[in-house]
């Protein structure tokens, strides 16, 4: 049978702050081992039997990203299409789009696997067998769920109660003895968030549940701009309709509702990495159970993690700390209160601050700048862009930019005149002027940009043309 993997790649990812961040969120973070969550999803999505699609429901600003998580991941030999959406709705609507999909292209009997794009699983053998058990009850018209048998009692998860395969019930996140009776129950499983199902299933669930979120996504859907690639299929979801469609959960929505829902046990080393104490865990602890990334010296210290990029870290004499050192933001938490780190996450959301959405290094389709220095009418950036890329062409109100190329070349059209500059040469954009930078080498474009002006932000650009419809 055939099976069409869709991976669900949303949110910021806010108790995994200062790392994560809206701009760069929790999916797309390097793990200790290496690579990252949402390219570990692919790759297990893809390696399973008989997938020769995939669907990937995002948001238009992580499309490129997630291009180059799964190249970076390894290529796969199956057809990649994504459902972006231009405001995010929870998982309800995201699960509706993906399924109108799966019915208008491919037929309503088609098996859907959801799988968030930030969930790890260590054991791919036991996630496959579960996937082929699962696969097989969907064909009967069950939508199925995959229990996680728990290993400690956790408060953090929401639980699924099932008899013989069959759900009795989902209930929220519990107290710890609640959790601990769950446990020794041998009914109660955590809510993995993964789920098998025809196409044709889970839209009669929607129709007999949330009608109002399957009209809302399918009307999205079908007024969707479509393009194709080489390498992909991208529908842009209509903003104006998907806006108006209800945010919920696939849970809420239809999960707790249905009275065809299954239940597949499953023990395959899953985490859904959902605190940094559960990042820590993927350490190797030392003889006093610290656990550390980067450079670090840890000194009558216990039961402590700590997370160092740019520069060493030392601790004396604490014990149960979590201490997250980013180059522009600090955290240091109580390890008990891993899960309270989303409160200082919404502090500076609601704040509008920086700190929330942006790293200093920030992504783009085109690669990446990192801002190195900025004060009071002045901010300078290294600027670093892929072989064969460009930027739009662009001015500013507010400020002008100083430009000198530290590796690689760089061709620059700066009002009427068309340059190509190479190492240790420079130009200068005055304010208003129309501009674009674009790296016809084969080798990655590295430059120094100087910007000075009354206003420095961001969104101080007008696009005139971009090859990345951004304009």
């Amino acid at each position: 049978m055939t099976i069409v993997p869709v991976i669900i790649s949303g949110g910021a990812g806010a108790r995994l702050w200062p790392l994560s961040r809206e701009a760069h969120p929790k999916p797309f973070i390097e793990l200790p081992e290496g690579g990252t969550l949402i390219g570990k999803t692919y790759l297990r999505a893809t390696a399973l039997a008989n997938v020769d699609e995939l669907i990937t429901v995002t948001s238009r600003d992580s499309l490129f990203l997630t291009v180059d998580a799964y190249a970076e991941a390894g290529e796969a030999a199956c057809k990649n299409t994504f459902l972006l959406e231009p405001v995010g709705r929870d998982t309800a609507a995201a699960v509706a789009l993906a399924c109108v999909h799966a019915a208008e292209t491919l037929g309503g009997d088609t098996l859907l696997l959801i799988l968030p794009a930030d969930h790890l699983i260590q054991d791919e053998v036991s996630f496959s067998a579960a996937v082929e058990k699962a696969a097989s009850l969907a064909t009967e018209g069950a939508i199925v769920t995959f229990g996680i048998k728990p290993d400690r009692p956790e408060t953090g998860y929401g639980y699924v109660e099932a008899e013989d395969g069959k759900v009795l019930r989902f209930v929220e996140k519990p107290d710890a003895q609640t959790a601990a009776d769950y446990m020794e129950s041998g009914r109660f499983f955590w809510n993995s968030g993964m789920f098998c199902f025809s196409a044709e299933s889970m839209l009669k669930a929607f129709s007999a549940h949330r009608p109002d979120i399957l009209s809302g996504a399918r009307a999205a859907y079908l007024a969707a701009r479509r393009s194709d690639s080489s390498d992909r299929v991208v529908y842009e979801i209509d903003k104006e309709t998907f806006a108006e469609t209800p945010a919920t959960s696939i849970d809420y929505a239809v999960m707790e509702k249905a009275d065809n829902m299954a239940c597949v046990p499953v023990d395959c080393g899953w985490s859904d990495i959902g605190s940094w104490s559960a990042v820590a865990e993927l350490l190797e602890p030392d003889e006093k159970n610290n656990r550390a990334t980067g450079e670090t010296i840890l000194e009558d210290t216990t039961n402590c993690f700590v997370h160092a990029e740019d520069r060493l870290v030392g601790l004396v004499g604490v014990s149960d700390l979590l201490v997250i050192d980013t180059p522009d933001a600090l955290l240091v938490a109580d390890k008990g209160k891993a899960q309270q780190v989303k409160s200082v996450f919404n502090r500076l959301r609601s704040q509008g601050h920086e700190a929330a959405k942006l790293h200093r290094t920030a992504h783009r389709p085109w690669g990446t700048y990192t801002v190195l220095e900025e004060g009071d009418r002045f901010k300078i950036k290294r600027i670093e862009v892929k072989p064969g890329h460009r930027l739009s062409l662009q001015a500013h109100h507010h400020r002008s930019e100083h430009w000198v190329v530290v590796s690689g070349t760089a061709r620059v059209m700066n009002g009427d005149r068309e340059v190509l500059l190479s190492t240790n040469q420079s130009t200068y954009i005055p304010c208003g002027h129309k501009h674009r930078m674009e790296n016809p080498g084969i080798l990655p474009l590295v430059l120094i940009e100087v910007q000075s002006g009354e206003y420095l932000g961001e969104d101080d650009i007008v696009r005139f043309e971009d090859v990345y419809g951004r304009t």
